[in-house]
């Protein structure tokens, strides 16, 4: 039984990716320090860079980082000093980010550590490899957010309708 459950585990497109993501972490968080950046933080603080003044609702989608977790991200991220926000002008209740003076400072530092992370985690493959394996993990992740998408919409479809009759 221990047997089938390893050889299950080890043909578990869920497990291997799982397991992928905590090696990559170990190895960002021995890059560039336990008490530094975390890989969340720095997809944003990379996006937010590469796209001044997003929306949060903008981050979500870029980063894929789910919306109460970028939200609490983004206000310990605010309280370093790395990013700041203001209310947007379209819509008053959405923010719009922006990388500090200070938030600049530590992504250009912390980019090159960054870089390293990708090229150890890649290193495990054949160079004539890497191109296909990182648009393969794309690819994954496109259909998958499809399917999430498709999901919410027959959820929402199906939904009982909270309007009442006759209002």
């Amino acid at each position: 039984m221990a047997r089938d459950t390893i050889n299950r585990l080890e043909r578990s497109p869920l497990h291997l990716l799982h397991r992928a993501g905590q090696c990559a972490a170990e190895i960002f968080q021995s890059e560039l320090g336990e008490d530094d950046l975390t890989p969340r933080q720095y997809a944003i603080l990379l996006t937010v860079a590469n796209n001044e003044g997003v929306s949060q609702t903008q981050l979500v989608e870029l980063t894929g980082i789910d919306r109460s977790t970028l939200a609490d991200v983004v206000r310990r991220m605010l309280k370093k000093g790395l990013l700041q926000r203001r209310r947007t002008r379209d819509d008053a209740r959405a923010y719009a980010v922006k990388v500090t003076e200070e938030g600049a400072k530590v992504l250009k530092a912390r980019d090159p550590l960054a870089r390293k992370v990708d090229e150890r985690i890649l290193s495990g493959l054949p160079a004539s490899q890497r191109d296909r394996f990182l648009q393969d993990l794309g690819a994954i992740i496109q259909t998958l957010n499809r399917l999430r998408e498709k999901e919410s919409a027959g959820k929402s479809a199906d939904a009982p309708s909270t309007q009442r009759r006759g209002a």
